[in-house]
């Protein structure tokens, strides 16, 4: 069993495990530090502000008129009260509508608040995520590659669809301080115990509450990493994706009883910090309690003693009990904006991640008239402990088509991905035209890039919305889309399909419909058709098609590739004879370079792969 404080020693194993590997320490944060955290309560306000100013002013407006509404209606009901002492009949029923017409304006003003607060909500969440995407699109691709970019992208994110919660309780705060101002300063005037008594009630539960909330916010942050894998593990156990091989290997119970086993971490650690959080709590609750009937001894006997009316002593007791409960909702408040500061730190931090590859002013040159260089190229991924490509120099001229081969690590992929300015060298310099690619205006030399990855992206989106990605800017135009997907045979795709191109595509959304691994690199082909750029690459663009499909594609390539700088990756020597010049990769260098005639005349690696592929089909 595990006891409340204590952890059985093979839980404990299994969280210090857990903490090795994933490795973040917890943010233990002092009050002073979380006091700091209110610095991104402004820049929250502000956005708030720039995604609607008049809701924002009518927010503003009506929640400063039901600051004053309390005091007011306290004080004519202990008029009534003194009326009814004193039998003045016509007296009572006046203010007994004056009292309604409060009431009636207090609830309107209510549900006004409610209503701006929800339509700000709606529109702030949808600004921020819009905002988020589109900077999460400017960092680099290495950034994308790192576990604790994700986890920052992670916690970023979830504060898209609960963080206006702030904005409605800093404002609520402002209000309920004004409203606190008026009951203090009737508080002060008939007796300063009263606020002395009343600070007693609140302040021990407040600086428990603070405490904790500092804890949770500790366990939240180290658990990212953890909360991701449970996604993931929630995705793998039950999408199209992975069905087919949780099916056959059997691992429906493996991957169940693994994200039980890491649901059960978080609970037991959970359930200490929880009942220690219960117990510290009711033990300062009894303070508060002692405060709150000292408070009203003191009102009850001045009452007997005459020196206070029984108006004066309801007025007192509801002023005092909502002056408690105000400064409990301040603090609670106060304390649930600082740990919300603490959560809205995350999306702040995420906005200022800044990407290291920077644009350059030269405009990518049109038409490329000298071709692409690379000068002694080394590169090393992150963390990496060896160079994924070393001193690499090779040329390509305009309208030359060059293919790189190699065993899997050899650094194709790698080339490739520099080319496109998805990383910067290491070492050396990449030319364009003479020109080095990092003084290229990055936007403008990649529109005159077209990639299609091995890797490359299924998108759950109409067919003719997938082909027309590759060209952002011309997805009004059919014609265009519709030559794309002739020329790489994905309007073959399109004649079995119901709705031809107009198509939803994938299994996501109701009504797609899946297409084979063939039919999608046939729809990623086009997007480089429609591209139309400069300089193409292309990573195993007919890996997945059959002999007839590929033959058919290449029947078209010389369309795709002429007057184009093409760099070229396959396994497949079919495609890569096409190549006028073939560069042979190992271990990240150029180990052999030359036509398909050349290198099987030199009898090196070239020769003992294309013998080795070629034997397959004898």
């Amino acid at each position: 069993m595990v006891r409340v404080g204590e952890l059985s020693a093979s839980f404990r194993l299994a969280t210090l495990e857990m903490m090795a590997r994933y490795r973040l320490p917890p943010p233990e944060l002092s009050f002073r530090e979380r006091l700091q955290t209110l610095e991104n309560v402004p820049p929250l306000l502000k956005k708030v502000w720039g995604t609607s100013p008049s809701l924002t002013v009518v927010s503003v407006v009506c929640r400063l008129l039901r600051a004053g509404l309390p005091v007011v209606t306290l004080y004519v009901g202990k008029l009534i009260i003194d009326s009814v002492v004193h039998q003045h009949g016509r007296r009572i029923w006046t203010l007994v509508a004056v009292e309604l017409v409060l009431a009636v304006a207090s609830d309107l003003l209510a549900r006004a608040v409610a209503l701006t607060d929800s339509l700000l909500g709606d529109r702030f969440t949808n600004q921020v995520s819009v905002e988020l995407m589109r900077h999460a699109s400017t960092l680099d691709l290495a950034h994308f590659e790192e576990p604790e970019f994700y986890d920052k992208l992670e916690r970023a994110r979830r504060q898209t669809t609960g963080r206006l919660q702030l904005m409605s309780q800093v404002m609520g705060t402002a209000q309920e301080l004004i409203t606190l101002a008026t009951l203090t300063a009737s508080l002060l005037v008939f007796s300063p115990w009263l606020l002395l008594l009343l600070v007693c009630a609140v302040v021990p539960a407040f600086l428990g509450e603070t405490h904790f909330a500092s804890l949770s916010y500790s366990l939240l942050y180290r658990r990212t990493p953890q909360r991701r894998e449970l996604d993931y593990l929630r995705w793998l156990g039950a999408t199209q994706e992975s069905a087919k091989e949780v099916k056959i290997f059997g691992l429906g119970d493996y991957i169940a009883e693994r994200y039980r086993r890491l649901a059960d971490l978080f609970y037991h650690e959970n359930r200490v910090l929880v009942l220690r959080r219960a117990g510290v709590g009711s033990l300062l609750a009894l303070l508060g309690t002692a405060g709150y009937y000292g408070a009203y001894v003191v009102i009850v006997y001045r009452t007997l003693h005459g020196i206070l009316t029984v108006g004066d002593l309801t007025f007192l007791t509801a002023s005092f009990a909502r002056s408690r409960s105000l400064i409990e909702d301040i603090l609670t408040n106060f304390s649930n904006v600082t740990e919300q500061a603490l959560y809205l730190e995350d999306l702040f931090a995420f906005f200022r991640m800044e990407p290291q590859i920077r644009s350059g002013t030269v405009p990518a040159p049109r038409p490329i008239r000298h071709g692409l260089e690379f000068q002694r190229v080394s590169f090393r991924y992150p963390d990496a402990q060896q160079d994924a490509i070393h001193d690499v120099s090779f040329t390509i001229e305009p309208g030359q088509r060059i293919a790189l081969i190699g065993e899997n690590g050899a650094g194709k992929t790698t080339v490739t991905k520099l080319i496109a300015r998805l990383y910067d060298p290491s070492e050396g310099r990449i030319l364009l035209d003479g020109v080095d690619l990092r003084e290229y205006d990055l936007d403008d030399l990649r529109r005159e890039i077209g990639v299609i990855f091995q890797d490359y992206m299924r998108y759950q989106m109409l067919l003719w919305e997938n082909i027309g990605v590759g060209r952002v800017e011309a997805l009004d135009d059919r014609p265009r889309i519709e030559r794309a997907a002739r020329l790489s045979l994905a309007s073959d795709v399109a004649s079995r399909l119901e709705k031809g191109l107009d198509q939803m595509v994938g299994r996501r959304f109701a009504g797609g419909v899946d297409l084979s691994g063939g039919e999608w690199q046939k729809v990623a082909l086009a997007r480089a058709y429609m591209r139309d750029a400069q300089l193409l690459i292309l990573d195993e663009p007919t890996a997945t098609l059959d002999a007839r499909a590929e033959h058919r594609v290449f029947e078209r390539f010389a369309e795709l590739t002429r007057g184009k700088i093409a760099v070229l990756i396959s396994h497949r020597f079919s495609t890569v004879r096409m190549a006028d010049r073939i560069l042979v990769l190992h271990q990240g260098e150029v180990l052999e370079e030359g036509t398909h005639q050349e290198l099987l005349g030199l009898g090196g690696q070239y020769a003992e792969l294309f013998e080795l592929q070629a034997a397959g089909y004898r």
